[in-house]
């Protein structure tokens, strides 16, 4: 069997990077940018640090999404898109503002997609996106580097899991300094997100030599840098490196997929709005205690990269204290722990689970589970 790994084209890392940004799009020959950001950004003058590199270039503003993006939200997008004479995409924002980019993208592009719902799982595009330049200003969702994006079916509710190497943006600028006004609570949460998909990365069916690097690396840097990136924003070398965290994360999740803890966040967040780095947050120890007896040598090497002394420990004491220490990361985080503390009725369970598992994501898994399965997982979580 061939593994495939599947990068951005170009990659710029540190803070400043977006001075790059008019260079790069003068060499790419772009006119116009149709810019896709959230309407808080352009409030609090972070999509202005990067208009003001954009000399004079054309752009307009599309802020008409929310933070768990829908079907409608794609479509508005591509109608917007489609009447300002834009030949690529800026995407400014975490995994909201990159995904219904992507979708924009896909769909300005691959016409015969327009409904949206036609792209869950992988679709058959035929033509590459409309070139997207993402500048993340959140360290998480890694959406600047992979080929997933999600969107929500608001007629039934649920997270559309979409995969497909044609929606992969052309330029990836992670520039930490575009994260520094990110809330406590914010850091916090999408610095789970992006030790999720490193721990699932890691542990995922589909992992391999090339992706495990990228993952233990990624484990190591977040464990190493969150809780000062989280205490006030003002340690910029811990912001830098959890910038670069998540993205290292990304790189290899894109390629080897993901597990349980995402495919039972994503009904959450459809459901109950619940931001997607507070539900995978809550949700990684329980979703690791349950797969443990599939990945000890792993969860192991976890705990080492967590800075975890575990020499005298035996293989299950070892695989505990990785569990241990993501539970007390999140903790320190002050994560909620329970989804009756977010609001979440006992009465969803069901539903949640059936949503879950059917998502995309939990053929990863490295344990096999049922439905009841999960639901036994939600029950324990709640």
């Amino acid at each position: 069997m061939a593994n495939r790994f599947i990068l951005n084209e170009t990659a710029y890392f540190g803070s400043g990077a977006r001075k790059e940004l008019k260079n790069e799009i003068a060499r790419r020959g772009f006119k116009k940018a149709f810019i896709v950001a959230d309407k808080d950004l352009v409030k609090f003058g972070v999509v202005k640090m990067v208009t003001d590199e954009l000399s004079d270039i054309a752009y307009e503003i599309f802020t008409g999404f929310k933070a768990n993006p829908t079907v409608k939200n794609v479509k508005d997008g591509v109608a917007a898109f489609g009447t300002v004479g834009a030949d690529f995409i800026i995407a400014i924002g975490g995994g909201s503002a990159i995904d219904t980019s992507k979708g924009i993208a896909i769909v300005a592009n691959n016409p015969e997609f327009a409904d949206v719902v036609s792209l869950e799982g992988v679709a058959d595009t035929k033509n590459k996106c409309v070139p997207i330049i993402a500048l993340p200003t959140t360290a998480g969702t890694a959406a600047e580097v992979t080929i997933n994006y999600v969107i929500t079916d608001e007629s039934t509710g649920r997270k559309m899991v979409c995969v497909d190497p044609n929606d992969i943006p052309v330029l990836a600028i992670v520039d930490a300094e575009l994260m520094y006004t990110m809330p406590k609570g914010l850091t916090a949460a999408t610095g789970m997100d992006a030790l999720t998909h490193a721990i699932e990365g890691y542990i995922t069916k589909g992992a391999w030599e090339l992706s495990d690097m990228f993952e233990l690396k990624a484990i190591e840097l977040i464990s190493a840098n969150l809780r000062a990136a989280a205490a006030d924003g003002k340690d910029k070398t811990a912001r830098e490196n959890m910038a670069l965290a998540q993205y290292v994360a990304g790189m290899a999740f894109s390629n080897v997929g993901l597990g349980c803890v995402h495919s039972m966040a994503h009904p959450l967040g459809a459901r109950f709005d619940i931001a997607h780095g507070v539900a995978n947050a809550l949700l990684l120890p329980i979703v690791m205690e349950y797969n443990m007896p599939s990945a000890k040598k792993k969860y192991c090497d976890i705990a080492k990269a967590m800075g975890v002394d575990i020499s005298g420990m035996n293989e299950d004491n070892g695989a505990k204290a990785a569990v241990d220490a993501v539970r007390k990361l999140s903790l320190d985080l002050g994560i909620p722990q329970t989804l009756k503390e977010i609001g979440i009725p006992s009465d969803a369970l069901e539903q949640l689970s059936k949503d879950a598992f059917a998502d995309v994501c939990t053929g990863g898994n490295p344990r096999e589970i049922t439905e009841k399965g999960i639901l036994e997982l939600y029950k324990k979580a709640y």
